[in-house]
Protein backbone atom coordinates (compact mmCIF):
# COMPACT_ATOMS: atom_id res chain seq x y z
CA UNK A 1 0.00 0.00 0.00
CA UNK A 2 0.94 3.65 -0.38
CA UNK A 3 -0.77 6.80 0.77
CA UNK A 4 -0.13 10.53 0.57
CA UNK A 5 0.20 11.97 4.08
CA UNK A 6 -1.33 15.29 3.02
CA UNK A 7 -4.69 13.51 2.79
CA UNK A 8 -3.70 10.68 5.16
CA UNK A 9 -6.20 8.26 3.63
CA UNK A 10 -4.51 5.07 4.77
CA UNK A 11 -7.78 3.20 5.21
CA UNK A 12 -6.64 1.67 8.51
CA UNK A 13 -8.43 1.96 11.88
CA UNK A 14 -5.43 3.84 13.30
CA UNK A 15 -2.67 5.98 11.78
CA UNK A 16 0.43 3.74 11.40
CA UNK A 17 3.02 6.56 11.35
CA UNK A 18 4.23 6.26 14.96
CA UNK A 19 4.15 2.46 14.77
CA UNK A 20 6.53 2.58 11.80
CA UNK A 21 8.91 4.95 13.61
CA UNK A 22 9.55 2.60 16.51
CA UNK A 23 10.69 1.60 19.01
CA UNK A 24 11.13 5.05 20.50
CA UNK A 25 12.93 5.54 23.83
CA UNK A 26 10.90 7.32 26.49
CA UNK A 27 12.19 10.53 27.97
CA UNK A 28 10.90 10.67 31.53
CA UNK A 29 11.24 14.41 31.92
CA UNK A 30 11.46 15.93 35.40
CA UNK A 31 11.05 19.66 36.01
CA UNK A 32 10.58 22.16 38.80
CA UNK A 33 8.22 25.05 38.14
CA UNK A 34 9.06 28.64 39.01
CA UNK A 35 6.72 28.29 42.00
CA UNK A 36 8.66 25.23 43.23
CA UNK A 37 6.08 22.58 42.29
CA UNK A 38 7.39 19.34 40.77
CA UNK A 39 6.47 17.64 37.51
CA UNK A 40 7.49 14.42 35.80
CA UNK A 41 6.04 13.18 32.49
CA UNK A 42 6.95 10.64 29.79
CA UNK A 43 7.65 11.70 26.20
CA UNK A 44 8.12 9.15 23.42
CA UNK A 45 9.49 11.74 20.99
CA UNK A 46 12.86 11.61 22.75
CA UNK A 47 16.44 10.75 21.88
CA UNK A 48 20.14 11.54 22.15
CA UNK A 49 21.26 13.71 19.24
CA UNK A 50 24.95 14.40 19.97
CA UNK A 51 27.82 12.91 21.96
CA UNK A 52 30.17 15.93 21.89
CA UNK A 53 28.63 17.81 23.54
CA UNK A 54 26.13 15.39 25.04
CA UNK A 55 22.74 16.60 23.84
CA UNK A 56 19.26 15.11 24.20
CA UNK A 57 15.94 16.29 22.83
CA UNK A 58 12.27 15.72 23.45
CA UNK A 59 9.20 17.01 21.69
CA UNK A 60 5.97 17.89 23.48
CA UNK A 61 2.64 17.83 21.70
CA UNK A 62 1.40 21.20 22.88
CA UNK A 63 2.61 23.68 25.48
CA UNK A 64 2.54 21.41 28.53
CA UNK A 65 3.86 21.89 32.07
CA UNK A 66 7.24 20.35 31.19
CA UNK A 67 7.80 22.93 28.45
CA UNK A 68 6.49 25.79 30.57
CA UNK A 69 8.74 24.86 33.48
CA UNK A 70 11.85 24.46 31.32
CA UNK A 71 11.17 27.78 29.61
CA UNK A 72 11.01 29.41 33.05
CA UNK A 73 14.03 27.68 34.64
CA UNK A 74 16.19 26.41 31.78
CA UNK A 75 16.63 23.03 33.49
CA UNK A 76 15.26 19.48 33.34
CA UNK A 77 16.16 15.87 33.98
CA UNK A 78 15.58 12.73 31.93
CA UNK A 79 15.14 9.64 34.09
CA UNK A 80 15.68 6.20 32.55
CA UNK A 81 12.33 4.50 31.89
CA UNK A 82 12.66 0.76 32.51
CA UNK A 83 10.30 -2.22 32.33
CA UNK A 84 10.13 -2.60 36.12
CA UNK A 85 8.85 0.99 36.38
CA UNK A 86 6.46 0.79 33.42
CA UNK A 87 3.31 1.17 35.53
CA UNK A 88 4.77 4.24 37.22
CA UNK A 89 5.78 5.68 33.85
CA UNK A 90 2.21 5.24 32.66
CA UNK A 91 0.75 6.84 35.79
CA UNK A 92 2.86 9.95 35.23
CA UNK A 93 1.27 10.42 31.81
CA UNK A 94 -1.93 11.57 33.52
CA UNK A 95 -3.18 15.08 32.64
CA UNK A 96 -2.83 16.42 36.19
CA UNK A 97 -3.62 20.05 37.04
CA UNK A 98 -0.63 22.40 37.21
CA UNK A 99 0.95 22.17 40.65
CA UNK A 100 -0.07 18.54 41.28
CA UNK A 101 3.04 16.38 41.44
CA UNK A 102 3.06 13.28 39.24
CA UNK A 103 5.83 11.99 41.51
CA UNK A 104 3.25 11.77 44.29
CA UNK A 105 0.54 10.40 41.99
CA UNK A 106 2.81 7.53 40.90
CA UNK A 107 4.39 6.95 44.33
CA UNK A 108 7.86 7.94 43.11
CA UNK A 109 10.71 9.58 45.00
CA UNK A 110 11.77 12.98 43.64
CA UNK A 111 15.50 13.61 44.04
CA UNK A 112 16.99 17.03 43.37
CA UNK A 113 19.75 17.11 40.79
CA UNK A 114 23.31 17.79 41.85
CA UNK A 115 23.96 20.47 39.21
CA UNK A 116 20.37 21.44 38.39
CA UNK A 117 17.37 22.04 40.64
CA UNK A 118 15.04 19.89 38.56
CA UNK A 119 14.12 16.55 40.19
CA UNK A 120 14.70 13.06 38.81
CA UNK A 121 13.09 9.73 39.68
CA UNK A 122 14.97 8.20 42.61
CA UNK A 123 13.91 4.68 41.64
CA UNK A 124 15.30 4.98 38.09
CA UNK A 125 18.42 3.05 37.09
CA UNK A 126 19.90 6.24 35.63
CA UNK A 127 19.12 9.90 35.14
CA UNK A 128 20.50 12.77 33.08
CA UNK A 129 20.72 16.30 34.41
CA UNK A 130 20.21 18.79 31.58
CA UNK A 131 20.32 22.50 30.84
CA UNK A 132 18.26 23.77 27.93
CA UNK A 133 20.16 24.99 24.87
CA UNK A 134 17.23 25.48 22.47
CA UNK A 135 13.45 25.44 22.39
CA UNK A 136 11.44 25.88 19.20
CA UNK A 137 8.38 24.83 17.23
CA UNK A 138 9.46 22.88 14.11
CA UNK A 139 7.99 23.93 10.78
CA UNK A 140 6.35 21.90 8.02
CA UNK A 141 6.85 22.26 4.26
CA UNK A 142 4.33 25.10 4.25
CA UNK A 143 6.43 27.06 6.72
CA UNK A 144 3.77 26.85 9.40
CA UNK A 145 4.90 25.86 12.91
CA UNK A 146 3.91 22.49 14.33
CA UNK A 147 1.85 22.25 17.50
CA UNK A 148 4.89 20.51 19.03
CA UNK A 149 7.61 22.16 21.10
CA UNK A 150 11.11 20.73 20.70
CA UNK A 151 13.42 21.09 23.69
CA UNK A 152 17.15 20.41 23.36
CA UNK A 153 19.29 20.16 26.46
CA UNK A 154 22.96 19.58 27.19
CA UNK A 155 23.62 16.78 29.66
CA UNK A 156 25.70 18.26 32.48
CA UNK A 157 25.52 15.35 34.93
CA UNK A 158 24.68 11.64 34.91
CA UNK A 159 23.44 9.41 37.75
CA UNK A 160 23.73 5.60 37.52
CA UNK A 161 22.68 3.08 40.15
CA UNK A 162 25.39 0.55 41.05
CA UNK A 163 23.18 -2.46 40.24
CA UNK A 164 22.83 -1.25 36.64
CA UNK A 165 26.55 -1.76 35.97
CA UNK A 166 27.83 -5.19 34.95
CA UNK A 167 31.32 -5.88 33.56
CA UNK A 168 31.90 -2.16 33.26
CA UNK A 169 28.79 -1.51 31.16
CA UNK A 170 25.31 -0.12 31.68
CA UNK A 171 23.70 -3.55 31.35
CA UNK A 172 20.63 -3.72 29.10
CA UNK A 173 19.62 -7.17 30.34
CA UNK A 174 19.41 -5.73 33.86
CA UNK A 175 17.80 -2.36 33.17
CA UNK A 176 15.43 -3.50 30.37
CA UNK A 177 14.76 -0.09 28.76
CA UNK A 178 11.12 0.67 28.07
CA UNK A 179 10.24 1.86 24.57
CA UNK A 180 7.08 3.07 22.87
CA UNK A 181 5.75 1.32 19.80
CA UNK A 182 2.61 2.35 17.94
CA UNK A 183 -0.88 2.58 19.39
CA UNK A 184 -0.88 1.47 23.08
CA UNK A 185 2.01 -0.96 22.56
CA UNK A 186 5.34 -0.95 24.39
CA UNK A 187 8.42 -3.17 24.45
CA UNK A 188 11.57 -3.52 26.49
CA UNK A 189 15.15 -3.82 25.30
CA UNK A 190 16.21 -6.70 27.55
CA UNK A 191 16.67 -9.18 24.68
CA UNK A 192 20.17 -8.11 23.67
CA UNK A 193 22.45 -9.23 20.85
CA UNK A 194 25.67 -7.74 19.49
CA UNK A 195 26.96 -6.90 16.02
CA UNK A 196 30.41 -5.58 15.15
CA UNK A 197 30.54 -2.78 12.59
CA UNK A 198 32.22 -3.90 9.35
CA UNK A 199 35.57 -2.36 8.46
CA UNK A 200 34.95 -2.18 4.69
Amino acid sequence: MFYDTAENRHGLPHDPFKAIVSPRPIGWIGTRAADGSLNVAPYSFFNAISDRPKLVMFSSSGYKDSVRNIEATGEFTASFASRNLSEAVNKTSIAAPHGDSEFAIAGLTPVDGTLVKAPFVGEAYAALECRMTEMFQPKGLDGEPSDNYVVIGQVVGIHIRDEAIRDGRFDMATVRPLARLGYMDYCDGGDVFQMVRPTR
